[in-house]
């Protein structure tokens, strides 16, 4: 038998999960294909609509080799694993002649842990464990989801949070589940043959292809001992989110509450004299943080230092002592030493790390409005230390012995992929040298007619937004757009105090379209409710740019409030960008304008996401027609037809809502 052509895979496919083979699409299979053989890298923008999920699987299954697929949403892990995997290998057995097996893969802290379960939750406030079922009021909501979890770990398969339907609370998951620094082990844990993260971790060992997510590839990246089964192919979706995930895991916090918890927990098992000094180096770290002023550290404060050194050292000695002292009295010992530890080490590494001074290492302090009564006054202080960059770590570990596929549909930003390239470690397209990794990027393009179907529109007319300044004007284009649009608007603002403001102002004005603001129900029902009624506006800040999937005539007006640079105070941003500027660079053009760029592609990318969608991307900031860094973000926008005409736009937004329900009524 012939070995099967890849057009042929794709084409059984692309038919098995009901989609449409797409020119784009065969493109990225041909590249991905060859990036495999070759043992190469390869950057590849694929629009929305191009089917980029079939793009990577096939070629991947049909070379046999072990793959990772790391993703960034939920939603699309959903859908590889039980959607495009389980159909593309049906359809694709018959023509390899095998059957290749998948599995998902996340962190420990995702799966019920059954030791947690049965045998009940290291108390702080007493000795040993108690029962989390019994402690909480049948009749609360706690108590409700505490009770839906222990029906559901009989009938569970997986022990994955996400297979469980409705959710449970933060608070109730946290009883029952633990990270991988609280894990006993599946050697030393009664419950180790049962496990649902060690089963998990099985099948992945045996699984040709793993689903994760990037947190997770992060963690395989950053520490010392491998989370992932080995692979040769690494293919890697979202991947403009990358860099942000890995800075995440890469991030260290310290905060009174944290170390206070650590302090109850050592008190439990260490000799008296190492707590008390955890206790009194505590006490130093807290009145200090009570003290700070929020802002970036260049240097650390010499009584700050002096008050992380004790801490530092106060924790090395606890867990010297913990790991020497055995104390019979205390029930179930094993699990509360190691939730102790995991405290106690979380303190001591973030202050060792600070104390270090890394000169590749950004630290602030952070504080918030507290939340809660007088016992969380501490909750909104922190100390965080983050890298100043994460491209020198994946230039190392992702780009090493393995095949390297990056694909999202907003990769390439004014006009080419170096800029997302630099931020992942590698050099200019084409660049020789030993220590750079060997790459190209590709643009697949969209099978949709982004100049037919879609406007940007400039508001050129506007004043220059200020700094959180009043900007009536922008609120008046904005009310006038979404009359003419009737509603059916998602507004993406740079701030939520901006789309707080906004929502409140045309809610009085316009009360005939409803506003729904993020952060008053859940981000799902606000999508839910949004796309339901066509006449609804959705308004919101960081999570609607990227989040939001709603095809058809419920959106089709998209605003972005003004660019969305990253504020110069932003601790980490305002360092990363002088580093480039005391290396030579442009560090506005570098950091502050890359990242307006992938979040303004991600933006627009809202509008169009069908063949028949139509409607309107409108930039509320003059900057991106009059400033000189508007073509490189205009560049990274998908290719509508550009005006600044406010008459033509408004004229524009009334036909499509015409057209939309003229539809609306023939379908009724």
């Amino acid at each position: 038998m012939t070995k099967p052509s890849l057009p042929e895979l794709l084409h059984a496919a692309v038919t098995a999960v009901g989609g449409t083979e797409r020119p784009g699409q065969v493109t990225m299979a041909e590249a991905v294909a060859e990036a495999i053989d070759d043992a190469s890298h390869l950057l590849v923008q694929a629009g929305t609509g191009t089917g980029k999920s079939l793009g990577y699987l096939v070629p991947a299954l049909a070379q046999g080799e072990r793959v990772v697929v790391a993703t960034a949403t939920l939603a699309l892990q959903r859908q590889l694993v039980e959607r495009d995997l389980p159909r593309t290998v049906e359809a694709l057995h018959p023509l390899l002649r095998r059957r290749p097996q998948f599995a998902m893969l996340k962190g420990r802290s995702n799966y019920l842990c059954l030791h947690r379960l049965h045998e009940g939750v290291p108390q702080d406030e007493e000795e040993g464990l108690f029962d989390q079922f019994e402690a909480a009021a049948p009749t609360s909501k706690l108590g409700q989801d505490l009770l839906r979890l222990r029906d559901w770990a009989d009938e569970a398969e997986t022990g994955d949070r996400d297979d469980l339907t409705p959710g449970v609370s933060d608070r109730a998951w946290s009883q029952v589940s633990v990270s991988s620094r609280e894990c006993l082990g599946a050697t030393k844990c009664a419950y180790g043959a049962e496990c649902f993260a060690e089963m998990a971790r099985e099948r992945a060992k045996l699984a040709e292809v793993v689903v994760t997510n990037h947190a997770l590839l992060a963690i395989d990246a950053i520490e010392g001992a491998p989370v992932l089964p080995q692979h040769e192919v690494l293919i890697v979706d979202e991947a403009h989110e990358l860099v942000s995930r890995v800075t995440g895991v890469a991030t260290g916090e310290l905060t009174p509450g944290q170390v206070n918890r650590a302090v109850r927990r050592a008190a439990k098992l260490a000799d008296e004299k190492a707590a008390d000094q955890l206790q009194t180096a505590a006490e130093g770290f807290e009145r200090l943080m009570e003290l700070a002023l929020p802002g970036r550290l260049e240097e650390i404060p010499e009584d700050l230092g002096y008050a992380l050194m004790a801490l530092r050292d106060a924790c090395r000695t606890v867990i010297s002592a913990i790991g020497n002292t055995r104390d019979k009295s205390v029930q179930d010992e094993d699990a509360v030493r190691k939730q102790a530890l995991a405290s106690v080490e979380s303190v001591h590494d973030v202050a060792e790390r600070i104390t270090n001074g890394s000169e590749w290492d950004v630290v602030w302090y952070e504080r918030h409005e507290p939340r809660g009564g007088a016992a969380y006054r501490h909750s909104g202080a922190s100390l965080r230390v983050a890298p100043m960059s994460v491209s020198g770590l994946l230039r190392e570990k992702l780009f090493s012995d393995r095949s390297v596929i990056l694909a999202s549909a907003t990769l390439k930003l004014g006009g080419d992929f170096n800029g997302v390239g630099a931020s992942l470690g590698l050099g200019p397209e084409g660049a020789e040298g030993d220590d750079l990794p060997q790459w190209k990027g590709i643009d697949v393009g969209s099978p949709f007619d982004y100049p037919r179907q879609g406007i940007l529109y400039v508001a050129k007319h506007l004043a220059r937004p200020a700094r959180d300044g009043d900007r009536a004007d922008m609120l008046d284009d904005l009310t006038e757009l979404i009359q003419a649009a009737g509603g059916r608007t998602l507004g993406l603002f740079s701030s939520m105090r901006a789309a707080q403001l906004a929502a409140e102002e045309l809610r009085s004005r316009i009360p005939e379209f409803p506003i729904l603001l993020q952060g008053e129900e859940t981000l799902g029902e606000l999508i839910k409710n949004f796309a339901a009624d066509p006449k609804t506006c959705l308004f919101g800040t960081l999570s609607l740019w990227q989040g939001v999937d709603v095809p058809g005539p419920s959106c089709q007006l998209v605003v972005m409030d003004k660019i969305p640079f990253p504020r110069p105070d932003d601790p980490l941003m305002s360092a990363r960008q002088k580093a480039v500027e005391d290396a030579g660079g442009n560090g506005f053009m570098a950091v502050a304008a890359t990242h307006a760029a992938l979040l303004m592609a991600q933006g627009a990318g809202r509008l169009v996401r069908a063949t028949g969608d139509r409607g309107v991307v409108a930039v509320l900031d003059q900057r991106l027609a009059t400033a000189r860094y508007g073509s490189y973000l205009k560049a990274s926008l998908p290719d509508f037809w550009l005006t600044t005409d406010r008459n033509q736009v408004r004229k524009s937004l009334a036909a499509i809502d015409a057209a939309a329900r003229q539809a609306e009524g023939e379908a009724d």
